[in-house]
């Protein structure tokens, strides 16, 4: 019956792993859409969230479960309601992905990124895409160390975030109202994105040490960049 229940809680780590990569390629997959105007790509996007939806809920319906008929007491309640957070985590990014790629598919067939902006959403893409595969990491490995490493990665989105409203409060700005809207709300997915992959990386902090990300890095005399946002 142990042997069963233990299985049942790694089940739910290996749920939260897949829940992370699917998020990871549809955040990548959108930003392609949505700097190429590729609407059919943007479509299997937002098609796809919905798996990440039923991951969320199957993982949701286990871990309560598990609450209710195991009743788990230290480390392994922390692990079923970390993970309940974590799940959660994940599931806003995937909608943070979707969209990117809903903007895309309403500003078909052009692209709602300025040819001299697309380097820096590219960019910011692509740092998502890693730091949620960076989260997935230390899902898997629990290593504390990588995963209070993610915020002080989490920083160059920071910058690129800050980057991306300079640009746009410059003088020399010709592209109008509605696509400084796009891009005002491209930029927020993007680094609310990047604030979920840290709070994963934080819960697991806490699921392995019982402390806080913050406390902990604080106690070893690290620095960071503030914690994350979880809303």
């Amino acid at each position: 019956m142990r042997d069963a229940y233990h299985e049942e809680l790694d089940s739910i780590g290996e749920g939260l792993v897949e829940m992370a990569r699917l998020v990871g390629s549809a955040i990548g997959r959108a930003t392609t859409a949505i700097l190429d105007a590729d609407l059919k790509l943007a479509e299997t996007v937002i098609a796809a969230d919905t798996k990440v939806d039923d991951l969320q809920r199957d993982l949701e319906a286990r871990a309560i479960t598990l609450l209710a008929r195991q009743q788990p007491v230290a480390t392994d309640l922390r692990i079923v309601v970390t993970s309940l957070r974590m799940s959660a985590d994940l599931e806003r990014s995937g909608d943070l992905a979707q969209h990117v790629a809903k903007l895309a598919r309403l500003r078909f067939p052009e692209s709602a990124v300025p040819r001299d902006l697309h380097a820096t959403i590219l960019e910011m893409g692509q740092l998502a895409q890693r730091l949620m595969a960076k989260a997935a990491e230390v899902i898997i490995t629990k290593d504390v160390d990588l995963a209070l490493q993610l915020e002080h990665d989490d920083d160059a989105m920071d910058l690129l975030h800050r980057a991306l409203f300079q640009h746009l409060m410059d003088d020399r700005w010709q592209h109008g109202i509605e696509t400084a809207v796009d891009v005002t709300l491209l930029g927020r997915y993007y680094e609310r994105f990047a604030d979920h992959a840290v709070s994963v990386a934080k819960r697991v902090v806490y699921l392995v040490t019982g402390e806080h990300a913050d406390e902990l890095a604080q106690a070893e005399g690290r620095t960071g960049a503030g914690p994350a946002e979880t809303a």
